[in-house]
C-alpha cells in the first residue's frame, strides 16, 4: 500500500520523538524549512496575513486566499505540510468547506480553534470563544469533510484565558471525543500547566511555541521531556524577515547602497546560491529537455 504524506505526517506525529515543525508564510520560507532538513512544513495563519494582506492576525483572510497560500507551499517542497485553520472562517458546514478546498491544495493536517468569527492571535487579548456544542460540530464536520481518513484534524482551545485551565481541560476532551486526532491548548502560562495538560490529556500534543509570547518559551527537547508530540512556531520566519527587511531598507536609505549591510551583520549569499534555494540548476535541466521549437 502506498503511504500518502498525511499517513506520514500522523506516523511522525505519534513517534517517541517529539516532530519539530517550522512555519512558512510563502513558498520561499517552506524550501527553506525544507533545505535545513525539517520533516514537516506548518503554514502559519499569522503569517500568511502579514505577507499576503499586510494586516496582523485579526481573522482578515479567507478561505480562497489560504487555499492558494497552501497550494503554492505544497507545491513548492515534498514535505507533509499542515496549516492553521482559524477559526474554520464561520459555522460548521463553512468549516467543512475550508477542510475540502485545503486538503484538495495537498495539506494533510490543519488546526481548528474555538473562538468566535472573526478570530484573533490566541496570544493577544479579548478573544471570544464560542460554546463547546458548536465547536464539536465544527470539528465532526471536518472529520466528515476530509478524504484521506489519515488527514490529521488538531482541535484548538483558547479557553485558558477566558476561562481558566480547568475548562480548558474539559473542551479538550469533548474535542477529542468529537474525533480530533490531536489537541492544541493554546497560551498555557507555566511549565506545571504544559505538563498537567499532558498528564490529563490521553492524545497527542501540539506545541505552540511563539516568541514573546504567553507560552513558556522551550526547547525541543524540554518539550519532548514534557511528551509534547509536535512544536510549531507560527512567528519564527516572519518575525526574522520583518527584522531583517527593517535593517536592510533602513541601510539603504541612509547609506544609498546595500554594500556594507551583508557583511554588517554577517548575512548574505552569493547570487548563484540565492537562484539554487528555487532549485535553479534542476529547472534549466528540465527546461533544456523540454522547451522545443523557439530557434
Amino acid at each position: 500500500m502506498t503511504t500518502t504524506k498525511a499517513r506520514t505526517f500522523r506516523e511522525l506525529m505519534n513517534a517517541p520523538e517529539i516532530l519539530t515543525v517550522p512555519s512558512a508564510y510563502d513558498a520561499l520560507g517552506a524550501k527553506v524549512i525544507e533545505q535545513a532538513g525539517f520533516a514537516a512544513v506548518h503554514m502559519t495563519g499569522s503569517g500568511t496575513s502579514a505577507s499576503m494582506l499586510g494586516l496582523p492576525d485579526l481573522g482578515f483572510t479567507s478561505v480562497s486566499e489560504q487555499a492558494t497560500n497552501a497550494k503554492n507551499i505544497v507545491l513548492a517542497v515534498d514535505r507533509p505540510v499542515i496549516m492553521d485553520a482559524d477559526a474554520g472562517y464561520g459555522n460548521a458546514m463553512n468549516t467543512w468547506r475550508a477542510i475540502r478546498e485545503f486538503e484538495r491544495a495537498g495539506i494533510v493536517g490543519c488546526h481548528l480553534e474555538d473562538q468566535v468569527n472573526p478570530k484573533r492571535c490566541g496570544h493577544l487579548e479579548g478573544k471570544t470563544l464560542i460554546s463547546t456544542e458548536e465547536m464539536c460540530g465544527k470539528i465532526e464536520a471536518a472529520v466528515e469533510a476530509r478524504v484521506d481518513p489519515d488527514f490529521t484534524v488538531i482541535a484548538r482551545t483558547d479557553a485558558r484565558e477566558s476561562f481558566g485551565l480547568d475548562e480548558a481541560l474539559r473542551r479538550s476532551r469533548e474535542y477529542v471525543a468529537a474525533g480530533a486526532d490531536c489537541i492544541f491548548l493554546e497560551a498555557m502560562l507555566t511549565v506545571d500547566e504544559m505538563k498537567r495538560v499532558r498528564d490529563e490529556l490521553d492524545v497527542p500534543l501540539l506545541a505552540n511555541m511563539v516568541e514573546g509570547g504567553k507560552t513558556p518559551w522551550l526547547t525541543t527537547k524540554e518539550l519532548e521531556a514534557i511528551g509534547y508530540n509536535l512544536a510549531i512556531y507560527p512567528l519564527s520566519g516572519w518575525m526574522a524577515a520583518a527584522s531583517v527587511l527593517q535593517k536592510l531598507y533602513a541601510e539603504l536609505r541612509d547609506t544609498g547602497t546595500t554594500q556594507g549591510f551583508w557583511g554588517k551583520y554577517g548575512l548574505g549569499m552569493t547570487f548563484p546560491e540565492l537562484f539554487e534555494v528555487f532549485e535553479y540548476g534542476r529547472i534549466s535541466e528540465l527546461e533544456q529537455r523540454f522547451v522545443r521549437g523557439q530557434d
